[in-house]
């Protein structure tokens, strides 16, 4: 049930051929479309954002962890929530955990300070545990081996009271939350751009390990226009 869980907007910035990343994001002909975007976030009332560990580890984090040292014992699969000055909050999916951090707060791309949550699986090594635990990063176990996205929900707004969580990509992540039944409305800012790549994300990616995913449609429930030829979609998913 959606009050079980916070209620999720997935808000993205993507090209005119759908393209959520790529050479056109540095173009200044959308900086006017970009900004726009970033007011639309501000009015969701969010203080919760997740992304998936490679928009995570490429934009906000410190890329991918290296030549990690083995935990010389075994941690227990419990979750760790840390103290924290603030009340905003970075999830990061990463369940067999590759991300490297330089603290347990995050602070770029005009984005508030945030209290870092690392979303994992109990398969991921004692040593990735421990090096959170260093740091002092939250963590939160959903699943044995896959991620359960009801489960990581839960506990989102049971452990740390989060109530609106805005989710932002990667697309393979955007699509597993959409299969899951775990996405109450879509916004999707269309940029006057196009990308052309055949080798970027888009606003959804289906994993090459899914296997009973199905097409899902969307009823449309707000058009607007933006600043700098921008287009503001919101759509919520049939039921």
């Amino acid at each position: 049930m959606k009050t079980e869980r916070p209620y999720v907007i997935c808000h993205m910035i993507s090209s005119l051929d759908g393209k959520i990343d790529g050479d056109y994001f540095d173009m200044p002909e959308i900086l006017e479309v970009r900004n726009a975007s970033n007011k639309i976030r501000e009015q969701f009332n969010c203080n919760a954002v997740i992304y998936g560990a490679v928009t995570m580890a490429n934009t906000y984090a410190e890329g991918y962890i290296k030549n990690l040292h083995a935990s010389p014992k075994h941690c227990k699969r419990e979750n760790h929530i840390a103290d924290s000055d603030v009340q905003n909050f970075f999830i990061a999916i990463d369940p067999q955990g590759s991300i490297k951090y330089d603290s347990k707060y995050i602070e770029k791309r005009g984005r508030p300070k945030s209290h870092i949550v690392v979303a994992l699986t109990e398969s991921v090594s004692d040593g990735y545990i421990n090096y959170l635990r260093n740091l002092d990063i939250s963590y939160i176990f959903a699943g044995k081996n896959a991620l359960n996205y009801e489960k990581l929900m839960r506990t989102l707004k049971n452990e740390l009271k989060i109530e609106r969580v805005i989710l932002s990509g990667g697309g393979i992540v955007n699509w597993t939350f959409l299969q899951a039944g775990m996405i109450d409305e879509l916004s999707i800012i269309i940029c006057p751009a196009t990308d052309g790549s055949r080798n970027v994300a888009t606003i959804f990616d289906r994993s090459p390990f899914s296997l009973d995913d199905k097409p899902i449609s969307f009823n449309l429930i707000g058009v607007q226009t933006l600043p700098g030829n921008g287009i503001w979609l919101k759509y919520i998913p049939k039921s």
